[in-house]
């Protein structure tokens, strides 16, 4: 069989070790596999290069994607889909592994239920927002990145007796925030999913500082919204509304200091946790992933997403996986806000 490889939407360590996973477990199935550049835009223009052992060969520690990505969608125009469906003939593909995060693998379904198509789905994000699956690959890689750098912040705030504001990466889904600061020691953790107040922030803060704590670290999801409205509505191929270019952390460090006085300071970590090489945890799951995603070909099984639930890598219908996103549930925003907070 001849299988298509893509990873599309952002970057994400791991990217490369599933490509891996994939190819190495495939040939020894018997199978071709060929790389399609750019995401679905590289479907779209026929845009490939092959992939056989010696080209993945050492890709496993690297980050980024050897195949590139971008955030393309076919189902943009009106012929996109059956664009698709010509470009697949015309590649003489049988089957498509696309990796990547809920955009990517909407399209991925709708190539599979709608169209027909031999489509398998390997989840990709560092936001850890995808239903079905336990653990994305990256996520935990993002989240080491940010609590090494909170770390290294602590010290720096508390030698000044500064409030420093870290922005991390999560437009929807504040899993990065609550983990990152829940395993640095944060004093606040916001999240999409729960606003909270400037005045209640600032009133953790003040409760620090009238315990005899001069400074505090304040992790803050980008997609939090402080104003109701924010934004200039623009939005991208999928329909999402781009984040405002304002940073929320920097407006937010700007807020507590006026309101509190003091010294606040923002930290925005933005794409470096995407970054660099993939922590452990994260090299071995996508490498299981990339590996089950072979025998879902073999299998014949399509329209299928792995996932993984508890210590073992499964399947699940493409449908179940993007039909909600993976949200913080109050209950456990709840619990690690009052660790953060000191109750």
């Amino acid at each position: 069989m001849r299988v298509g490889l893509l990873t599309g939407g952002g970057d994400c360590p791991g990217l490369n070790a599933v490509i891996r996973g994939a190819v190495r477990v495939g040939t020894d199935h018997g199978h071709e596999h060929v790389g399609l550049l750019g995401g679905w835009r590289g479907l779209l223009q026929r845009d490939t290069r092959p992939l056989d052992r010696d080209a993945v060969a050492g890709i496993l520690t690297r980050g980024g994607t050897i195949l590139g990505s971008s955030r393309t969608n076919p189902f943009k125009s009106e012929e996109g889909g059956r664009e698709c469906v010509a470009a697949f003939a015309d590649l003489g593909l049988d089957a498509l592994i696309a990796i990547g995060g809920e955009d990517t693998l909407g399209v991925a379904r709708r190539l599979h239920d709608e169209l027909g198509l031999n489509v398998i789905g390997v989840p990709k994000t560092i936001d850890n927002d995808l239903s079905g699956t336990d653990y994305t690959f990256g996520f935990w890689t993002a989240v080491q990145i940010a609590v090494d750098a909170i770390d290294r912040l602590h010290t720096t705030g508390e030698s000044h007796d500064r409030v420093i504001v870290v922005e991390v990466m999560g437009r929807h889904a504040g899993w990065i925030a609550l983990e990152s600061g829940l395993a640095s020691g944060a004093h606040v953790i916001m999240i999409p999913e729960q606003p909270a107040s400037l005045d209640d922030v600032c009133a953790r803060i003040t409760a620090r500082r009238e315990r005899g704590a001069g400074y505090a670290i304040v992790v803050i999801s980008e997609g939090v919204v402080l104003d109701a409205g924010a934004g200039d509505g623009a939005v991208d191929e999928f329909g999402h509304t781009l984040l405002a270019k304002a940073s929320v952390g920097e407006t937010l460090a700007e807020r507590i200091e006026a309101q509190i006085g003091g010294e606040a300071r923002a930290v925005v970590l933005g794409h470096v946790q995407r970054g660099g090489t993939p922590t452990a945890f994260d090299r071995s799951l996508a490498t299981r992933f990339g590996a089950r995603a072979a025998q879902l070909v073999s299998e014949g099984s399509y329209g299928r997403m792995v996932a993984l639930k508890g210590d073992t890598v499964s399947d699940i219908p493409l449908s179940e996986a993007v039909s909600v996103l993976k949200t913080v549930p109050e209950d456990v925003y709840r619990r690690v806000a009052e660790v953060a907070a000191g109750r």
